[in-house]
């Protein structure tokens, strides 16, 4: 019987101790960060100049939000349902998410510069709309995707 209390009080101390060592040890991987100096892939930022204070960011901000972000999420599944339905050979599908993207309602506070860019992806999303056959279709579909890589440059969102 005392055996069994010292094997099960052993048993127990072994359990409280392996849980407190676990808590305790640091991360193998900060130990590496804090030895490694940290490097980044983002490009150099110049600094500024007095004269010149950057309002971009702040300009940013204001329209660079959850709406905006949930926005586009949606041109980017409306574009990979046309171009599916186009790599399916389905025409009629693919004009579905043409007409979508041709008259959705432009997302509040988009500045006034990427205004074009969404004009001319709309005019090629109508253009898939009125294609009478997959060829063209595709040249519209193109378009459109080349619209939006242009608005992402324009506003500096870089998709991963």
């Amino acid at each position: 019987m005392k055996l069994h209390i010292l094997l099960l009080i052993g048993i127990a101390a072994g359990i409280v101790g392996c849980a407190e060592k676990e808590q305790a040890a640091p991360e193998p991987e900060s130990e590496v960060e804090s030895a490694t100096p940290a490097v980044s892939d983002a490009p150099a930022v110049e600094e500024e100049t007095a004269d010149e204070p950057d309002t971009t960011y702040a300009q940013v901000e204001e329209w660079r939000n959850e709406d905006l972000l949930d926005h586009m999420h949606a041109h980017a599944e409306q574009l990979d349902d046309l171009n599916f339905a186009l790599d399916d050979g389905n025409l009629e599908r693919a004009m579905s998410s043409a007409y979508w993207l041709s008259r959705h309602d432009t997302v509040e506070g988009l500045p006034e510069e990427l205004q074009p860019i969404v004009d001319r992806m709309r005019a090629a999303a109508r253009d898939v709309e009125a294609a009478e056959d997959l060829e063209t279709a595709r040249a519209a579909a193109q378009r459109i995707g080349a619209e939006c890589q242009a608005c992402h440059a324009a506003a500096e969102v870089v998709i991963e």
